[in-house]
């Protein structure tokens, strides 16, 4: 997800240097190319950012029924996980 997120920004960028190089030569199939570039890589970045969001909402509900069980059965392992997936969901959910 970070290489993700770099190559999204990373795209953001250069498109955004593309566009504005393109207006400051007067190269408006340049400019254009770049706004493209640009909105491609912010559009991807939000589905990324939904896609981990959503993967956070499960992580946290997986995290307490293993809390749950855990406690019910004795199974501090378990229990532990629990807390361990529902902090990773919180981090997620976060992005």
């Amino acid at each position: 997800i970070m290489t993700d997120r770099l190559a999204n920004t990373t795209n953001a960028y250069i498109g955004a240097a593309k566009q504005a190089i393109g207006n400051t030569f007067g190269n408006p199939t340049l400019a254009s190319s770049g706004a493209q570039q640009q909105s491609r890589a912010e559009s991807a970045q939000k589905a990324a950012d939904a896609k981990t969001h959503a993967q956070g909402a499960g992580h946290k509900v997986e995290g307490q029924v293993q809390q749950n069980v855990g406690a019910l059965t004795g199974n501090a392992a378990m229990e532990s996980r629990g807390n361990a997936n529902e902090v990773r969901g919180d981090l997620e959910r976060k992005v």
